[in-house]
């Protein structure tokens, strides 16, 4: 692609793929802006026809070293400041027209920074049109004398076209006059706009070869801008509003179902000349969105594409109209691109709306460079990346083009200003990449299996009839009758009608007599008209009939070598993708071994450290298995030395149990036998008081937890003991919860509550009279002996009216029977118990000094209570 300059930094060029016979690439031209008067260092140079030299300006370094590296970059054709707008056309736009007639797409776009002449090379200026005034003049120059009459074909609003009758196109044409919501379409007999009069000049006209004189062609034009990546319709008819006006709405991209892009809603314009065409141009170019910035005057803001679609469909068997038939109906369509310039905001000075406007274009013109990118990557390397149409309204209307729609060429535009240098690199590396993509060729369309030259023996057969005419003193006109009208003059003359007379029956008879024979003789001229324009048309088609024998043997042979060599070029082909196919495989065979041996060599490095591991595993195994058996003796010994020290231990707290006891005895003798002799001196008894207990330990002396709420009080049963708390009750009432199915009531542990409601179900009415509530539940404990569970709690009242209970407190009384034979008393054996004893007395001295009261804490809900008892034996 580039070529160093003789003795300067060498630049690798990329490598070059074969040619590919169904692929075309990209065109890419290049054409330098002359240097403007302010100007004075120049960057570029123009070395050939095809190639150009990019001087760094001064100052600017691109090598470490700090030398200047010139560079040249080739393209398809290099157009200097000298060239003009027709070599320009001839070279670069004349094909893509040559096949818009012959019903192939084409897309046209000129790149550049901006202010490099993108618009002037498009549009041109009066007496240098550019691309497009050419190409309108070109086209309607090869198909003006076939054109259709005007909405003959009409589009369906889906990328299509549909044919109508001269009839209907008659009625459509009325419709639109008389309906002021469809626009006008532009009259070629008006006067142009002096900014474009005179674009072309005859001399400079040109005309396609080979155009099909068997069909009938329209042209529709439609021009729209990507701006801020929205699609908006330049020829949309707005109803202007000065006080507020509507803004433009934008468009929405469709697939049609050949899977084609178009803008949907976009209007197309039926044109029937070059001027015409343009004048409708013009008023959209109007509309553009156009701004000043420091580096151009008028910098377009936006992407313009005007579309150029070209309606074609054969004639019938006569030659004379249009063939009715959707399905014959080609349809090609050339758009020409002109780019907004990629520009830097610290150059342009940009604020607001244009910083917007410059980012959108930049944004839109990298996405065109990203997929040219990836298509290029895909053709080149043999990926299949996605490439991101998508991302850019720009890149996604010409999808088709790159996908195999059409001829892409494109005009990189550059101004050859030492300001311009860095975009202008930029630039020159997009063309570089972008000549190296390849678009498939597009397929020719088929052709009508009608006899060719119908056109031309329908006018052949008007000239012969015209001629006819002329040598029987007629004069020359399409129409029979019109011709054969003059020659009614040589009649019979008619008799006078002059009636003077009512009774004449001789004036009208005669008359009608004349009239009957003139009528005859005029019939007869017809009849020898149709017999002589039958023979001739028999004639005319029997060497038509021969014509086209001698061509159809003719297209039989071409036929033949056109197969041949399609056959020829798909086996070449054939063998290239084999070839190619075949040095991919062959590198995919080499990467294999590469790997196969990495992979062998990991597998004998792997087996080995398995190996190692295996040995190291075993060792650890056997290691294991010795520690166990040492573990396993170590625990038995351990055991058995434990199990017979904790034997020891459970002997020796035994027998510290039996000597406390014994203490507790002796005194309990010491204390019986003080009591027993106060009596027996006839005192009254003392209130029984608690002993003196001897000095407490260090744990005897923590402070006992005692529980807040009252305990039952003592009822007249001998045996039931009173608590403490029963008696603190005051003036509360209770409620007394004693269930009937789990109470023993021939325990002594049942306390008895004062100023108490008891109850075995307690209800709402009970509880609403009652402040405190205690239930009392018994069960049998882990040691067999009965305990007595008094569950406390206050009665609240709730929010609703009602009543609920708050348990606070839990106390467990539990009845202990002293069974070993040591805490027998033989001095009391033979008293008896003394009876009849009041409520709230004890048995005996005995049983009620063995009474031990201790507090601890019980549950979660507050402190219990547990009361031991001693029975005699």
């Amino acid at each position: 692609m580039t070529r160093p300059a003789k003795g300067k930094t060498p630049r690798r060029p990329p490598p070059k793929k074969p040619p590919n016979s169904q692929k075309d690439p990209v065109g890419v031209y290049c054409r330098v802006r002359p240097l403007s008067v302010e100007d004075r260092e120049c960057c570029i140079e123009v070395i050939s026809g095809s190639t150009i030299q990019l001087h760094p300006p001064e100052g600017f370094k691109t090598t470490r070293n700090g030398e200047f590296r010139e560079t040249q970059y080739s393209f398809q054709k290099v157009f200097g400041v000298s060239t003009s707008q027709m070599e320009l056309f001839q070279d670069v736009a004349k094909v893509l027209v040559d096949d818009l007639i012959h019903g192939k797409n084409g897309l046209l776009f000129t790149y550049g920074v901006t202010g490099s002449g993108k618009t002037f090379t498009m549009t041109g200026s009066p007496g240098q049109g550019g691309l497009l005034p050419r190409a309108l003049d070109m086209i309607f120059n090869s198909i003006g004398a076939y054109q259709a009459k005007r909405f003959i074909f009409k589009s369906d609003d889906k990328n299509g076209m549909e044919i109508q009758s001269e009839v209907d196109a008659l009625l459509e044409r009325q419709r639109r006059d008389n309906n002021q919501t469809f626009p006008k379409t532009p009259s070629s007999k008006q006067k142009l706009d002096p900014e474009i009069a005179d674009m072309i000049t005859p001399e400079e006209a040109w005309k396609a070869d080979g155009v099909d004189e068997d069909s009938g062609y329209s042209i529709f034009v439609s021009y729209i801008e990507i701006y801020n990546n929205y699609i908006y319709d330049l020829l949309e008819e707005t109803q202007e509003d000065a006080i507020k006006p509507k803004p433009p709405q934008s468009r929405l991209l469709r697939e049609d179902q050949n899977h084609n892009m178009y803008v949907a809603g976009c209007m197309e314009v039926e044109v029937k000349s070059a001027q015409e065409a343009f004048q409708v141009f013009w008023k959209g170019q109007k509309k553009r969105k156009v701004a000043n910035t420091c580096l151009n005057r008028e910098s377009s803001r936006s992407h313009s594409v005007f579309m150029i679609k070209l309606v074609q469909a054969p004639l019938d068997a006569d030659g004379d109209n249009v063939l009715q038939d959707k399905s014959q109906v080609a349809v090609s369509q050339l758009c020409l691109v002109d780019l907004a310039g990629s520009e830097r905001t610290g150059r342009t000075g940009a604020e607001g709306t244009r910083i917007r406007e410059a980012g959108n274009i930049n944004q839109s013109l990298l996405t065109l460079r990203t997929c040219i990118e990836v298509l290029r990557e895909n053709q080149k390397y043999g990926t299949s990346r996605m490439v991101p149409y998508r991302d850019s309204k720009l890149t996604h209307v010409f999808k088709n083009y790159f996908d195999g729609e059409g001829k892409v060429r494109m005009v990189v535009c550059v101004n050859p200003k030492a300001e311009d240098y860095e975009e202008t690199l930029l630039v020159m590396r997009f063309a570089e990449m972008t000549q190296e993509v390849e678009v498939a060729r597009p397929v020719d369309r088929p052709i009508c299996g009608f006899t060719p030259g119908r056109r031309h023996r329908n006018q052949a057969f008007k000239e012969e009839l015209s001629r006819r005419l002329e040598e029987r003193g007629g004069p020359v006109d399409k129409d029979v009758a019109s011709a054969i009208r003059p020659l009614l003059q040589n009649l019979p003359p008619l008799p006078s009608c002059e009636l003077t007379d009512p009774r004449d029956d001789v004036t009208l008879p005669r008359l009608i007599e004349a009239l009957q024979h003139r009528h005859r003789i005029r019939q007869t001229m017809f009849d020898e008209y149709s017999r002589a324009a039958n023979t001739l048309k028999s004639m005319l088609q029997q060497l038509d009939s021969n014509q086209a024998a001698t061509g159809n043997a003719v297209q039989e042979h071409n036929d033949k070598l056109s197969e041949k060599d399609r056959i020829i070029q798909n086996n070449k082909s054939e063998i290239e993708r084999l070839e190619k196919r075949t040095k991919m495989y062959e590198h995919k065979i080499d990467i294999l071994q590469k790997t196969t041996k990495i992979y062998e060599d990991d597998k004998r490095s792997m087996q080995s450290e398995l190996e190692t591991r295996a040995q190291r595993l075993q060792r650890e195994l056997s290691d294991k298995r010795r520690m166990e058996q040492r573990l396993h003796g170590a625990v038995t010994d351990t055991h058995l030395k434990w199990e017979k020290e904790c034997g020891r231990r459970v002997n020796v707290m035994q027998m510290e149990m039996q000597n406390k006891l014994l203490v507790k005895d002796e005194k309990l003798k010491q204390l019986k036998a003080i009591v027993t002799e106060s009596k027996t001196r006839g005192r009254p008894d003392p209130p029984p008081r608690q002993t003196q207990p001897t000095r407490p330990s260090r744990e005897e002396r923590l402070p006992v937890k005692r529980s807040a709420s009252p305990s039952p009080a003592p009822t007249s049963t001998p045996v039931r003991p009173l608590h403490r708390r029963s008696r603190s009750a005051g003036g509360e009432k209770w409620v007394d919860h004693k269930p009937s199915f789990n109470m023993d009531l021939g325990t002594v542990l049942q306390p008895v509550i004062p100023n108490a409601i008891h109850v075995s179900a307690p209800n709402e009415k009970v509880l609403s009279k009652c402040d405190r509530y205690v239930l009392t539940h018994q069960e049998v404990a882990s040691d067999g002996e009965i305990a007595t569970k008094l569950i406390k709690g206050d009665v609240i009242r709730t929010r609703g009216g009602g009543q609920a209970v708050q348990f606070t407190d839990i106390e467990t009384l539990k009845q202990e029977l002293a069974t070993a034979p040591s805490r027998k008393r033989k001095s009391s054996e033979n008293k008896p118990a003394s009876g009849d004893q009041t409520d709230g007395s004890w048995t005996d001295v005995e049983t009620r000094c063995a009474v031990a009261l201790e507090m601890r804490a019980g549950s979660n809900m507050g402190p219990s209570c547990v009361i031991t008892k001693r029975r005699k034996p």
